[in-house]
């Protein structure tokens, strides 16, 4: 009698449940349509056969029910998954043409209006990309060339003018103020003003002639002290039986015997920091003077409204076809010499080019300018790059212009080549070993940019 009942209200429910579900299919075929009704049919059965099967007594223990009833839910569930969705809307791409136009029977004598057809747009003419041209090596170098190592003009007139000018103002000092020293001339040398390729008119050598009477005073080769460097010399005092201490104006230089450039570098950095009236004469030539006075070399920072200068005083000895200047190295040696051989350089690299109207100073201006700027080989710039280059020229007779590419490249090999030895000989003499003050560290880094940059030449002419 309760399974009667229950099966009764159940009746009761289902028939319920199917008059709401009439109801929403009759209105949902008004509003939907055909289609979207069928769809919400089918959905609609499926979700009701879930709900009867879940409100319905299973057979405990019979598995085969169970497994029948898992099955038939599975199969409900694929059923709304599967079920087409309704196509889409096309979009009327008028709105003045009516909506059921197309499915409206046409009436006798009415004139049918065609659907608008929207033309397609013009194709764009296809505008074939020319590739883009690659540069060669020489022209990279050439374009590098003109585009950064050519100086401005008002740097080229006005740079020179005022380092003449301080020039002119310090010998007037020294000759007033040290008359008993026979100092020479004053002179201006470096890069600039020889043609060497500097990036800006930014620095000037001073050299300053300290005129020794050749009877007084002899050189000793550093290779014969206890230096052992052949980069060096000493300035030996001679015959002081017969000429003692007094005879010669430089004797107040002497430490020991020999001519000590810390001793003369030391007198001239106290005159530049503390006697000379910079000021005054910066007012006078209308820039700002300051002498550097934590720097050991004698140096003053002139800062104009057009150009930043940096000038540096050497004084310098010329005796028995020798160079030598006031430049000792570090350490407890305070009496050497340095020989320099710039003005050789310069002058042998002219004769070579006007020779053979060759390109040296061309490539060594752009040498010059990559690695003064590269954090990696700003040691190499200057003497050991000419002295590479004058090596080369010993064996690699075609420097015209049209073979600056591979010169340069070529000197980057040679470059390598000494660097793998860890010795470049000087060109001048063959006993100097222009590497000598290299760290194995930054011969190694070095070797290793430059060997990457033989078969990549453009590593080094990127801008910084």
């Amino acid at each position: 009698m309760a399974e009667f009942a229950r099966r009764r209200g159940k009746r009761q429910e289902d028939n319920g449940l199917g008059s709401v579900l009439d109801l929403l299919l009759a209105n949902a075929r008004l509003v939907l349509g055909v289609t979207g009704a069928a769809v919400l049919a089918i959905a609609t059965l499926a979700v009701k056969r879930l709900i009867d099967r879940a409100t319905s007594p299973r057979d405990e223990g019979d598995p085969k029910a169970e497994q029948k009833t898992l099955e038939e839910s599975w199969q409900d569930l694929a059923l709304i998954k599967v079920t087409p969705k309704p196509p889409k809307k096309q979009r009327r791409e008028d709105l003045s043409e009516p909506l059921l136009s197309l499915a409206r029977p046409p009436v006798p004598g009415e004139t049918r209006v065609q659907p608008r057809v929207c033309p397609a747009p013009p194709e764009t003419p296809r505008v074939e990309s020319s590739p883009l041209r690659c540069l060669t090596l020489q022209e990279k170098l050439l374009s590098h060339y003109s585009s950064r190592l050519a100086v401005p003009e008002v740097q080229v007139s006005l740079a020179p003018q005022l380092a003449r000018s301080i020039c002119a103002q310090l010998q007037n000092f020294l000759r007033s103020k040290c008359p008993e020293l026979p100092f020479g001339s004053l002179f201006l040398s470096g890069p600039l003003l020889d043609g060497l390729g500097a990036l800006t008119a930014d620095h000037i050598h001073l050299m300053l002639p300290v005129v020794l009477d050749a009877a007084l005073w002899s050189l000793i080769p550093g290779e014969d002290t206890v230096v052992r460097d052949p980069q060096y010399w000493m300035i030996k005092r001679t015959d002081l039986e017969y000429f003692p201490r007094g005879c010669s104006s430089w004797d107040r230089f002497m430490v020991g015997q020999y001519l000590s450039s810390n001793a003369l570098n030391e007198t001239l950095h106290k005159m530049l920091v503390a006697s000379i009236n910079w000021p005054a004469i910066g007012s006078l030539l209308g820039s700002v003077i300051h002498p550097v006075v934590a720097s050991q070399e004698l140096k003053l920072e002139v800062k104009h409204d057009q150009v930043e200068l940096s000038i540096t005083l050497f004084p310098v000895v010329e005796m028995e076809d020798k160079v030598l200047l006031a430049a000792p190295p570090e350490g407890l040696v305070e009496n050497l010499w340095l020989e320099s051989f710039y003005r050789a350089e310069v002058s042998k690299l002219k004769e070579l080019d006007a020779g053979d109207s060759g390109a040296r100073q061309h490539c060594l201006r752009i040498l010059n300018s990559v690695c003064k700027s590269h954090p990696v080989l700003h040691k190499l710039s200057g003497s050991p790059l000419t002295h590479t280059v004058l090596h080369l020229s010993a064996t690699s007779l075609d420097w015209a212009e049209e073979s600056l590419a591979d010169r340069f490249q070529q000197v980057l090999e040679e470059l390598v080549g000494y660097l793998e030895k860890g010795v470049l000989p000087s060109y001048f003499n063959h006993k100097i070993n222009l590497f000598c003050e290299l760290l194995e560290d930054e011969i190694d880094e070095m070797g290793f940019m430059l060997y990457r940059a033989i078969s990549q030449p453009e590593l080094l002419l990127k801008e910084k």
